[in-house]
């Protein structure tokens, strides 16, 4: 081999060089960009819809969200961490599942932890301590994720037995060690504008925030009647809790709640969308929206495969 070549630069190079330098880094992508991501939760209410039910835009990012995997026994109590699957398993198999993702290289399929209620009884995030919840639920959650051929989860718990601290610590490990060991790529949270429910998620966030790919807030949580302008000042809102966070928006299929998709949902998502913060849009729940002939995810899908 030859000797290298020197590199030399003289004065009006360099000057060059940065006077254009912030101008390729402005090219690279912003890791808040927006995006083309859908998210839909599935298999809650057990009413028979099947992945296969659901449109999926070919210029969409899709993830599917299977609700719920819950760690509590059939009593039902609480197990410390030991989940068991508590979604419509006659219609959202495993089999199923591997078939979605194998036809359309750009769906994910996720699990969602925690939820309301089972069996008409609430659930709690009740660990009886936190090393061995820890330990249980990476056990058990692995378990299920590759018997389902999942890739990631998502933590939906909406109320508890224990300080927002400990909440903040078990969850956060869980989705350490899960990451860490290659079991899932990416971990949402699903909080909604409660003082208690932010404060559990909130702790979260500050100690585990980086780890966090998706902030799924349910902004349909909000009251009926919710106008477009409340809407984009309570989205704007959450971004400065969860900051630096992918905050999706959202909808609920029959429209009780929150900012209706009949009535300004997506003149909102519209504006979001020139101002570059629509990271993504989620909906509550393909269960509800199959009667309804999923005529909003074909909107919302329409809206974000437009190009930026």
């Amino acid at each position: 081999m030859g000797q290298p070549k020197k590199l030399s630069f003289n004065v009006q190079q360099v000057l060059l060089l940065l006077l254009f330098a912030p101008q390729a880094l402005s090219l690279l992508p912003s890791p808040n960009s927006p995006s083309s991501l859908y998210r839909e939760y599935i298999g809650a209410l057990f009413n028979g819809v099947r992945f296969s039910d659901v449109p999926i835009h070919p210029g969409v990012e899709f993830h599917f969200i299977l609700s719920f995997a819950i760690d509590y026994d059939s009593s039902p109590s609480p197990t410390n961490g030991k989940f068991d699957v508590y979604w419509d398993t006659d219609n959202l198999t495993p089999a199923q599942v591997a078939s979605i993702k194998s036809g359309n290289s750009k769906v994910k399929v996720a699990v969602s932890l925690g939820g309301a209620t089972v069996a008409d009884s609430t659930v709690y995030f009740a660990p009886s301590d936190p090393d061995s919840w820890v330990s249980n639920a990476v056990s058990s959650l692995t378990a299920i994720i590759k018997q389902y051929h999942l890739d990631g989860i998502d933590i939906d718990y909406e109320s508890f037995r224990a300080d927002p601290a400990t909440f903040a610590e078990c969850i956060g490990r869980l989705i350490s060690t899960l990451k860490s060991r290659g079991i899932i790529s990416f971990a949402s949270i699903a909080p909604y504008a409660d003082d208690a429910v932010q404060s559990h998620y909130l702790a979260l966030w500050s100690r585990y925030g980086h780890l966090i790919d998706y902030v799924n807030f349910q902004f349909y949580a909000y009251n009926a009647g919710t106008t477009v302008s409340q809407f984009i000042g309570y989205f704007n809102e959450q971004s400065r809790n969860y900051r630096d966070g992918k905050v999706l928006v959202s909808f609920i299929s029959d429209g009780s709640s929150g900012l209706s998709p009949a009535d300004g949902f997506f003149t909102a998502c519209g504006r979001l969308k020139s101002e570059g913060k629509l990271h993504g849009i989620f909906a509550w729940c393909a269960d509800d929206s199959k009667a309804e002939g999923f005529k909003y995810e074909k909107q919302s899908q329409a809206l974000l495969a437009i190009s930026h």
